[in-house]
């Protein structure tokens, strides 16, 4: 492989980019890294052979920014270019600016990446392909009025999707006609501020599915297979949180069927890569979702299960290579669980949680992996992805893969942050999780139900002029571990057994709402103005949104907490305004 790309540049960060560089290394290939302001530091730009600055913290001044992206890769001398997943991943402009500057796209074709990219030419493919998709217009709706027709023919709920949407953005669902307008301005508004394209068709929408997706392989010479399923029913706002595999709902049957799907999928667009099918199941029937043309970040739960390195295997599809495996070579063992550690808050809605990790340290022991983009205390800034870590466990069964993640939860630590690893926590006390028996509704069924851990004060964390030391002390000889808070300086050093740590503020997401001061309604963190819902000389009522604010991928609205009419609005649609600056005042 050496000879074929002695040098690959990776247009990430975050542990995407860290599981990269480590698999190019194993396979003797030189890894380029590149990396924004605020990631200066992070455990990326170290681990690689060569590292690159290529802008601003905003992702569209770099990691976004295809000149640059490409510009490096010719300086630095790499032959390829790996996209990770997010970002570029899946844009075709990039593939095809990688081809055309004689570089190689470890990815699929652009001509994929198109036809799969839109979820109405998508949907129109696969049922020329006899794979089978959920009831849906052929082409864009371009009003409110149409997708109540269209209710008027299949009923009652109807998910409204943006064309190019994913990840849950650009998706609404209308469960009766008085909900249609606000779906359809939802999808609409989400697909044209997150993809460029606010067109939106409709499906009928699926009460109570498993989101159930096959990861596939095709390489350049025409050869495919399947490396069986990933379950990623446990979301949030279509945000997946947990994915095991196998799927604990599949019959060997239906898995069969489903992979035969998958296959299929891959060759109606003469796919070429690493890829993934996903699929949602209601009872007995399953229908085709949409298919990632990239690594996905589940994609280490297979690599357990299946001993296949997903990454490495999409390397060489890349650089020409036929699979070294076929249908019947693959075979699942055991069982792999992954929980995504997200700087994000779930005893506060899941509130944003942005900022320095004081104390971080990863489990280990039999059956346990991490993929991090931390290698110790480091930040996690709030311009990006809320993705810390991924914890996969696993083990000969789902029981012993369960008990192991117990485990595993209970020797990490991430501190200065809120994480997500406490609704994991709380999910394993959870019987109907326990006996794998949940839907894509789960968290919103069961949230409130679930005993949540709050985030621990970060007290030092808060405050510039205070510091937090770490003693080990004995009592009756038991050994315990003793958090001293102090001005700056009390402590005098790192001497005997602490560990003395620089005062640190933590970031974003204390509030999930804004507040109030005077009239004015606050950011309640740093984001991006996606929509004001308000003018001057609005009347509004206590509680009503008059913001929709973007912060690390996740969209809120930012609501008055009086009753008034508008005298200011401070703020437009596509303005960063930090957290407690004013957006509108309210007399």
């Amino acid at each position: 492989m050496a000879g074929i790309f002695g040098k690959v540049l990776i247009a990430n960060r975050g542990e995407i980019a860290v599981r990269i560089i480590r698999a190019l290394r194993e396979m003797g290939i030189e890894s380029v890294a590149v990396y924004s302001d605020a990631d200066r530091e992070a455990l990326h730009t170290r681990l690689a052979d060569e590292a690159y600055h290529i802008g601003p913290t905003p992702a569209t001044e770099s990691y976004l920014n295809i000149e640059k992206l490409i510009e490096v890769a010719k300086g630095s001398g790499a032959g390829a270019v790996h996209p990770g997943y997010g970002f570029l991943a899946e844009s075709a402009p990039f593939a095809r600016a990688v081809n055309e500057a004689g570089l190689v796209w470890i990815g699929p074709h652009p001509g994929a990446i198109e036809a799969m990219g839109s979820k109405v030419e998508s949907r129109r493919i696969m049922a020329k392909a006899g794979v089978p998709i959920t009831p849906g217009t052929e082409d864009p709706v371009d009003s409110p009025e149409a997708v109540l027709d269209f209710a008027a023919e299949h009923g009652f709920p109807v998910a409204v999707k943006a064309s190019a949407g994913g990840g849950g953005k650009g998706f609404a669902v209308a469960f009766d006609k008085t909900e249609i307008e606000g779906a359809f301005s939802r999808a609409s508004r989400e697909g044209e501020a997150y993809f460029g394209d606010g067109s939106v068709y409709c499906e009928r929408y699926l009460p109570g599915p498993r989101h159930i997706e096959f990861q596939v392989f095709r390489d350049k010479h025409g050869g495919a297979v399947h490396l069986g399923e990933r379950d990623c029913s446990i979301q949030r706002r279509h945000q997946k949180l947990v994915e095991e595999c196998p799927s604990p709902a599949l019959t060997p049957e239906m898995r069969e069927e489903m992979g035969r799907a998958a296959v299929q999928a891959a060759e109606a667009v003469d796919y070429d890569s690493a890829g993934t099918c996903e699929f949602l199941v209601q009872d007995s029937e399953f229908f085709f979702l949409e298919m990632n043309t990239r690594v996905q970040v589940e994609h280490p739960v297979t690599e357990e299960v299946t001993g296949v390195d997903i990454v490495k295997t999409g390397i060489r599809i890349a650089a020409g290579e036929p699979l070294p495996f076929r249908q019947e070579d693959v075979a699942w063992r055991g069982h792999a669980i992954e929980v995504r550690l997200n700087a994000e808050d779930p005893a506060r809605d899941f509130a944003p949680s942005p900022g320095r990790v004081t104390a971080y340290r990863e489990p280990g022991g039999p059956g346990v992996r991490v993929d991090s983009s931390l290698a110790g205390p480091g930040l996690v800034p709030e311009s990006y992805d809320p993705l810390v870590a991924k914890l996969i466990c696993s083990g000969s069964d789902r029981e012993s893969a369960l008990a192991t993640l117990r485990r595993a939860l209970a020797e990490l630590r991430i501190e200065g942050i809120a994480t997500t690893a406490s609704f994991h926590r709380a999910i394993l006390d959870e019987e109907s999780f326990l006996r794998g028996e949940y839907t894509t509704g789960y968290v919103a069924e069961r949230m409130e139900r679930l005993k949540i851990e709050p985030a621990p004060p970060a007290e030092a964390a808060s405050d510039p002029e205070r510091e937090v030391r770490e003693v080990e002390v004995e009592v009756n000889g038991r050994r315990f571990e003793v958090r001293l808070f102090g001005e700056v300086g009390t402590f005098g050093g790192s001497g005997g057994n602490g560990r003395a740590q620089a005062p640190v503020r933590r970031g974003g997401g204390e509030r999930r709402r804004a507040s109030v001061s005077e009239g004015t309604v606050a950011a309640p963190m740093q984001g991006t103005i996606v929509k004001v819902l308000v003018e001057e000389g609005d009347s509004v009522e206590a509680d009503q949104a008059v913001c929709v604010l973007e912060a690390m991928k996740m969209e809120s609205e930012v609501r008055s907490q009086k009753a008034g009419t508008v005298s200011e609005v401070h703020v437009g649609a596509g303005e960063t305004v930090k957290g407690g600056a004013p957006l509108v005042s309210v007399e």
